[in-house]
């Protein structure tokens, strides 16, 4: 039953990667307005922009990968017991 259970806690973990990255996406085009009047920032503006995308990219693949390890984990489990069946 543990075992369920952390399969499904790390199921709903990835989704929420997935929507954090998709979320960050959408929001750095509205938060980089006001680090680019931070004189400080200004030079390292594409920097900071890169290093942000990588952000959300990477938070987009960690949820994926558990997401995809979730999805093979099940499958297999439900292929070994119908084999047991024939």
């Amino acid at each position: 039953m543990e075992d369920k259970q952390k399969s499904k806690f790390q199921l709903i973990w990835g989704v929420l990667l997935v929507l954090a990255g998709i979320g960050l996406f959408f929001r750095i085009p509205q938060l980089m307005p006001g680090i680019k009047n931070i004189e400080q920032f200004a030079p390292f503006i594409y920097f900071i922009y890169f290093c942000f995308y990588l952000l959300a990219i990477l938070l987009i693949a960690g949820g994926g990968r558990k997401i995809y390890t979730y999805v093979r984990q099940t499958n297999g489990k439900n292929s070994h017991a119908e084999e047991d069946v024939e």
